[in-house]
């Protein structure tokens, strides 16, 4: 690799900060994902279920209103949605820098 400048070896030093980052973001995501997927399930078996429904608190079962536990697995479901779209947004601009970055890197090697 040939010598380089301060500022290129800063903006490497950078984009790897930066990818370090986007890792992190991806592999939120992919857990954020999971938890959707859990619930949309734990919806769809509600639905499927008749009037009796549990729910599991630490290590006990214990039987609640099937309204309830609907509503708090959509409340769920939207709040993992605004976390996933949040987490997009910081992987999208994370992304950019990156591009960027990698593109002055790159000229500073020309």
């Amino acid at each position: 690799m040939p010598n380089t400048n301060p500022k290129t070896e800063k903006q490497i030093q950078e984009m790897q900060i930066l990818e370090q980052n986007l890792q992190n973001i991806l592999m939120q995501k992919q857990a954020f994902q999971m938890e959707i997927t859990e619930t949309q399930s734990a919806l769809e078996e509600i639905e499927n279920s008749g009037d009796e429904v549990y729910k599991i608190i630490g290590s006990l079962m214990i039987k609640s209103e099937k309204s309830k536990i609907k509503e708090e697995l959509v409340n769920k479901e939207k709040l993992l949605d605004i976390r996933l779209k949040s987490l997009d947004k910081q992987e999208e601009n994370f992304s950019e820098k990156l591009e960027e970055l990698r593109e002055e890197i790159m000229k500073s090697f020309k």
